[in-house]
């Protein structure tokens, strides 16, 4: 399966975010770093990961020797019921968590450079294919996934939460690029900072972000006093995989209270919590769900919707959705009992867009009442025609009457529409709506669609019908950085290219001593190169005294560049 066919699949207004992967711009360094990750990976991780990773790797059509390309990858995960596409960087996580929710794995098409292959700052094709994709596999695991990615994508955001997104991708770009000057990092971390001391009140985005990474990033599973690994962030770097399994990083049980618990991505967890088993991290999330606008509604529901600053939905107890940005609530006896929204606002009905009710009919805004029609025993959603005429509405006629909460409206009756044997709407002509002496709506304002029901029941992040309201996300403003080569580098990348040409024909390793010796007069600090020699080196038994003056080198190496050790250690020891 393709990407350009998944992306057709997918909602329009996810689209922006897909970029070609342009596989050939990897070089043959990158995909050195990839397999120096992969290989340490592999060796510790067999014995520490959840049993579905190692098998999930050949199921996700992703190798240890090089570089995944986008196409294969999703030829394996289409047979599992999942895709990939690529993606610059960090996006949205609103936008993340719709991709889940369609079952579409997003892939930061970038590789950290070699003198961050230890870690990186920004996601990066490591972390997202090796440590995202093999979980998948487990089918229990990729249904929470897909769950967690329908929730999630209905949590509201503050106004303050998309500043932080924007800072901490603008600062994960800084530091993915090895010559960003060091002020200029500074100045992203103060930004940042700022960001975040501004926030107030966690927002639920922010809440189930939390729930997110102490599952999806940092998770582990099984014992508690011999868990293993399921994180993506675990599985993608050797490093913390290791440290995260030491006694001194605190281990405790997963539960809703994880939710409390922020996180820095620029620092080592000080704790991390363990699920039983997949099944649990649903119950959880479920837990999770229950308090959220998504299933509780109400006033709360409506304040997190204006709060967000954005396009957000509240449903009716008709089932009647509106859909725009909300900006306005009459509140009585500490019930919600009006709602205004500003600029354009559909109506809508399971999630679809109701005829006539889009966008270019209320691109002013919307408002109505919310509650129960006066001078009655019955909901107004479940009212007949007949009730209808007993209260003196009448198609066609004149009527005033007035909702328990004190709200007049008077005007003519032009249509009542019904879906599943309920009233959602009745729309009026020559209307005027008040309360308590202010006018609501008055007769030049147009047609008046009022929404029937009498309370709130769900609210949410985003539009009922994406499609229908013209949704449409712009991609990020700042992009990755691509690194550029200067000659040497570019020298240095072909030496990488013909070790790799030695390795796939397992011919010509004669020439390995002579490629070591530009290393040590041209680039004296190459270690990543040399470990592979070193291991070529070993397969021709004439060349074992040349891999064992490699080895030296690189014991050299290890102690003069940190950042290396862990690597160099897992092959000469």
């Amino acid at each position: 399966m393709t990407t350009d066919i998944i992306a057709t699949k997918l909602p329009r207004h996810l689209a922006s975010f897909v970029i070609d992967q342009n596989y050939d711009r990897y070089t043959a360094q990158d995909h050195s770093v990839w397999r120096a990750v992969m290989k340490q990976n592999t060796n510790y991780l067999k014995k520490v990961a959840h049993k579905s990773y190692i098998d999930g790797l050949k199921k996700t059509g992703i190798s240890v020797n090089k570089i995944p390309g986008i196409e294969e990858m999703n030829n394996a995960l289409h047979k599992i019921g999942w895709a990939a596409v690529t993606v610059d960087g960090f996006i949205p996580p609103s936008a993340f968590m719709e991709f889940q929710k369609h079952k579409v794995l997003v892939i930061a098409a970038d590789i950290r450079p070699v003198n961050q292959i230890s870690y990186t700052p920004a996601p990066d094709i490591i972390h997202e294919a090796a440590g995202h994709a093999p979980i998948i596999a487990d089918y229990e695991y990729a249904e929470y996934l897909r769950y967690f990615g329908e929730i999630g994508c209905r949590a509201f955001s503050s106004a303050s939460d998309y500043k932080i997104y924007e800072a901490i991708r603008h600062l994960s770009i800084l530091k993915a690029d090895p010559t960003t000057p060091p002020d200029k990092i500074v100045l992203a971390e103060k930004l940042l900072n700022k960001a975040v001391d501004n926030t107030e009140m966690p927002s639920e985005m922010s809440l189930i972000r939390n729930l997110h990474w102490w599952t999806v990033e940092y998770g582990l599973v099984g014992n508690m006093n011999n868990p293993k690994i399921y994180g993506a962030g675990l599985l993608s770097s050797i490093g913390e995989s290791k440290s995260a399994l030491k006694y001194d990083v605190n281990k405790i049980l997963y539960s809703l209270d994880a939710k409390d618990y922020s996180f820095d991505i620029t620092a080592p967890q000080p704790q991390l919590f363990v699920t039983p088993d997949f099944k649990h991290l649903t119950t959880v999330l479920d837990e999770f769900a229950n308090l959220m606008s998504l299933r509780t509604g109400g006033l709360d529901g409506i304040m997190n919707a204006i709060e967000s600053q954005s396009t957000a939905t509240v449903e009716y107890s008709s089932g009647l959705q509106v859909s725009g940005t909300f900006t306005d609530v009459i509140i009585h006896k500490g019930r919600p009992v009006y709602i205004n929204t500003s600029g354009p606002t559909t109506l809508n009905y399971s999630g679809f867009m109701l005829e006539g009710e889009g966008p270019e009919n209320h691109k002013e805004g919307f408002g109505s009442p919310i509650g129960k029609i006066a001078g009655t025993l019955k909901p107004t959603r479940l009212l007949t025609d007949k009730d209808l005429v007993k209260l003196g509405i009448e198609k066609g006629k004149q009527s005033a009457f007035r909702f328990e909460s004190g709200i007049k409206v008077e005007g003519e009756l032009m249509k009542v529409d019904r879906k599943d044997g309920k009233i959602i709407l009745m729309t009026f002509n020559n209307c005027t709506v008040t309360h308590n002496g202010k006018t609501l709506f008055e007769p030049a304002w147009g047609r008046y669609d009022m929404a029937i029901g009498e309370t709130i029941v769900s609210a949410f992040s985003g539009p009922a019908d994406p499609d229908g309201f013209g949704l449409n996300y712009e991609a990020p403003k700042e992009k990755t950085h691509q690194l550029t080569y200067k000659r040497d580098e570019l020298i240095l990348h072909n030496y990488y290219s013909e070790v790799a040409d030695i390795r796939q024909n397992s011919k010509d390793f004669k020439l390995l001593p002579s490629i070591a010796k530009h290393l040590e007069t041209n680039y004296p600090t190459e270690w990543l190169l040399l470990t592979e020699i070193y291991e070529l080196a070993l397969v021709d038994p004439e060349l074992k005294s040349f891999s064992n003056e490699i080895k030296e080198r690189l014991s050299g190496i290890r102690n003069s560049q940190p950042e290396s050790a862990t690597i160099i250690e897992s092959i000469i020891d």
